[in-house]
Formats: C-alpha cells, structure tokens, sequence
C-alpha cells in the first residue's frame, strides 16, 4: 500500500486566522484537489490528520465538521480525487492529550487502522506541528509553503524535511520520484 498522510488546514483548504468553523467557509487551496487526484491515480492512498480544535472548543459542532468534509469529498470527486479517510483530534492545547500534534497519537491509529508501518510514509503539512507529529512516527517529513507554511522557522525543520510550494508541487514530488525509482528498477510506478 502506498500511503500519505496530509494535513488539512492550510494544505488542502486555505486556513484562517482563527478556525474553518462552516461548509461555506471551507476553500480549497488552488490545486490541492487536482493534485490528490494525481496522487490517486499514481496509486496513493491519501489520509488526513488534522488538529480541529474549535470542535472541542465549541466554536463549531461535529455536524458542521461533517457538513466540511462532505463539501471536501464533493469537491475531490469532482476533480477525479479521493480522500480514504479523515482522522481528527477535537481537543485544545491544554488538555495534553496524545492524538493532537505534533503528538503522533493520529498517524499511530491510521498506522493501525491501515495496518501498515509508517516508515518512510510521506506526511505533508503547513505546520511545524505536522512535520513532528509525522516524524515522530516515523513518517518522512514535507513542509508545504501554503497556509502557515512559509512562516516555519527553517532551522526548525525536522532533518530531512523537504519543502514543497503547495500541494501540487508536493505530488508532482512524489510521483516524479516513483517514476525514477521505476525505471531504476524497470518496474511500473
């Protein structure tokens, strides 16, 4: 199974300043959706993991989360793409819980979920928290410039964190990097 885990706000849909907290409020990044398109059709399996929480803060309800998503996955399935799965942690900071990142508590239940180890799977996001989160479970580190990107500290990168301008260079990333590997060993992407 080729497996990526990607973030959601920030890196498919824009983000705010404060929180996505309705349908009509969720916009996709330019791209991102023809670029999970691309990296369906090369294969991928496509997984987010997402902080969300305005959830447990009350500034939106799980019907709304739902009403979020649905317009994603309307959006995706126009553009030929598909997310599998969206996993979630509702808490804020202060409650110290393990699924929000950058603890890896949510790619440790898709890892599970999914049976899969994580090693070496690609984890995209526009936050230092997403790049933590994945490389504590042992997930390959890509930092998209879109959202909060650009204003990541470099010198705070996890090693070997490749940095990509959107979501769309990111696939084309991967899927180029499969192709050589492929030719290398004279097998199909």
């Amino acid at each position: 199974m080729k497996l990526i885990i990607l973030d959601r706000d920030g890196s498919i849909n824009s983000s705010q300043e404060d929180y996505v907290t309705c349908a009509e409020e969720w916009q996709a990044e330019q791209g991102a959706l023809e670029a999970i398109a691309r990296l369906n059709q090369a294969g991928y399996t496509v997984v987010v993991a997402s902080n969300q929480a305005g959830l447990g803060r009350g500034l939106f309800d799980v019907a709304a989360l739902n009403a979020m998503h649905a317009k994603m996955h309307k959006q995706l399935g126009a553009a030929g793409g598909r997310v599998d799965a969206i996993f979630y942690c509702p808490h804020g900071p202060e409650e110290s819980c393990t699924c929000r990142k950058p603890q890896p508590g949510l790619f440790l239940q898709i890892g599970e979920r999914y049976g899969v180890p994580l090693a070496g799977v690609p984890a995209a996001g526009d936050n230092l928290r997403d790049l933590q989160a994945g490389v504590a479970a042992g997930c390959e580190p890509h930092l998209l410039l879109t959202g909060r990107g650009a204003q990541q500290p470099r010198e705070s990168l996890p090693a070997g964190t490749q940095v990509h301008d959107s979501l769309a260079a990111f696939a084309d990333y991967l899927i180029a990097r499969d192709a050589q590997a492929a030719a290398k060993t004279g097998t199909a992407a």
